[in-house]
């Protein structure tokens, strides 16, 4: 699976990373897993999962975190999550 992350700040994209995890194991797994180092990469601390992002993640594959995903104050609008494949 290859996972696109992308920190947008007033509708212009600011930061980006891609993380690819081929390994066998489940879904879930190699999300947790994406999120950990793209947030590494882009120097952020890693987002709290709310139920609306759940839900948001498994009706489009994409989601969103906002401030209120993160402990800290962000200089950012938001991160996007998508999958790519």
């Amino acid at each position: 699976m290859r996972f696109w992350f992308k920190e947008m700040h007033q509708a212009h994209l600011v930061k980006e990373t891609t993380v690819e995890d081929y390994e066998k194991k489940n879904r879930t797994k190699k999300v947790f897993d994406a999120i950990e180092t793209a947030c590494r990469e882009l120097d952020l601390a890693t987002p709290v999962w709310l139920e609306a992002n759940i839900n948001e993640f498994k009706r489009h594959g994409t989601v969103r975190f906002n401030q209120d995903n993160f402990v800290e104050t962000i200089d950012f609008d938001f991160l996007e999550l998508s999958v790519l494949e």
